[in-house]
């Protein structure tokens, strides 16, 4: 599969989980999907707090999974 096929979303960041696990209000539909932080930004150390607006990807086969790819 390649990056193209990946879809991008926004949202905010309602519950943190442990294991750098989020769960994530969607902006564009009301609905919450479970989130981990990209290796880039594992690398990077860059932290992700309640209430952060965020960019991520999800995969078109399993619409309740997402990868935090950016914060905002």
């Amino acid at each position: 599969m390649a990056k193209a096929d990946d879809i991008e979303v926004t949202g905010k960041v309602i519950v943190v989980l442990p294991g750098n696990k989020f769960k994530v209000k969607l902006d564009d539909v009301d609905r919450t999907i479970l989130c981990h932080l990209s290796g880039r930004m594992r690398k990077n150390r860059i932290k992700v707090i309640l209430g952060d607006n965020i960019e991520a990807t999800m995969s078109p086969y399993d619409l309740t999974l997402g990868r935090i790819t950016r914060r905002n």
